[in-house]
């Protein structure tokens, strides 16, 4: 009999970009009994919706991906609203399964919890070594709070939950609204639109001097099942690919995968973010056994591949 038959499980966020690559593994592993909470059947925000959620749902699990999240510039607008949105959702949603016997809580965190200057590759005992880079410091800091309260709760009621710390995601389906999107579904537009409509130069944010880790979207969905598996334990556990690329290869990167023979100009008064990102995986390959499969390279062709598809 395997891990999933006869569990009930609610996936916050699962009409959401990893949501949907967790339903459908979760479908593939055996799993009858899956349930959806989003707006605007629940606002997460609210314990009364929370309440109902769980009294609806009824779930033995859940995995929470629910968050309010953006790139730098969605960061920047709105450091308030990120900031409760993320921490009243995780707060109350985490009370409220130990409340109603939850089995076990999957609590989804962000590499924007790492301090700023976070030595590379990211352990996750540097977690509290500083304060994470300023402009996504509020989201970061309230999806922090799930793992202080993940421990608290498990050290006080014997409750159940992990806490998992995903690195960048990319992927087929990611947010391609240039409002919100993060940096390689943002960059796969520009380039895929400028090519379109035959323009000859780009704009792209920053110096491209920092790096960055990504993980493809299915890479990252097999992780957190294979942790809510196989995972019982309070200590924090990245979920990353393990290696790090400067933000002006990835540029020449995608510009050559998209055939986008143009110029890219670099706007230096926008905000670089944080200097340095790249995780050490070591702990999930050791506790849970998960190795991200997907090179970076065959990531980028699908994404790419998915938004000529689907471009309007």
């Amino acid at each position: 009999m395997g891990f999933w038959d006869n569990k009930k499980v609610t996936v916050t966020g699962g009409k959401g970009f990893l949501g949907s690559y967790i339903l459908k593994k979760l479908q593939q592993r055996g799993c009858k009994n899956i349930a959806v909470a989003n707006l605007p059947e629940y606002n997460l925000t609210n314990m009364t919706d929370i309440q109902r959620m769980y009294r609806e749902q009824k779930p033995d699990i859940v995995i929470h991906l629910a968050a309010v999240v953006g790139g730098i510039g969605a960061n920047r607008k709105n450091p308030g609203k990120f900031f409760y949105e993320n921490a009243i959702m995780g707060i109350q949603l985490m009370h409220e399964a130990y409340l109603n016997n939850i089995e076990k809580f999957i609590a989804i965190g962000t590499i924007c919890a790492y301090p700023k200057f976070t030595p590379v590759p990211f352990r996750e005992e540097d977690l509290w070594n500083g304060y994470p880079e300023e402009t996504n410091a509020p989201y970061g800091l309230a999806k922090k709070m799930m793992l202080v309260q993940s421990q608290a709760y498990r050290q006080q009621y014997g409750f159940n939950s992990i806490f998992l710390l995903p690195v960048n995601l990319y992927g087929p389906r990611d947010n391609f609204d240039p409002k919100s999107s993060h940096v390689i579904p943002a960059l796969i537009k520009k380039c895929v639109d400028a090519v379109n409509q035959g323009k000859n130069e780009i704009v792209v944010w920053g110096s491209g001097k920092p790096s960055r880790e990504f993980i493809y979207v299915e890479d990252a969905a097999e992780g957190i099942l294979l942790a809510a598996e196989k995972y019982h334990k309070g200590d924090p556990v990245n979920i990353g690919a393990g290696f790090e690329i400067k933000i002006k290869e990835l540029v020449n990167l995608i510009v050559k995968l998209t055939e986008f023979s143009g110029k890219v100009n670099w706007d230096t008064s926008k905000p670089d973010g944080q200097p340095r990102r790249m995780l050490d995986t070591s702990k999930a390959e050791k506790e849970f056994c998960f190795k991200a499969k997907t090179s970076f390279e065959d990531g980028l062709k699908k994404t790419i591949e998915w938004y000529k598809d689907h471009v309007k």
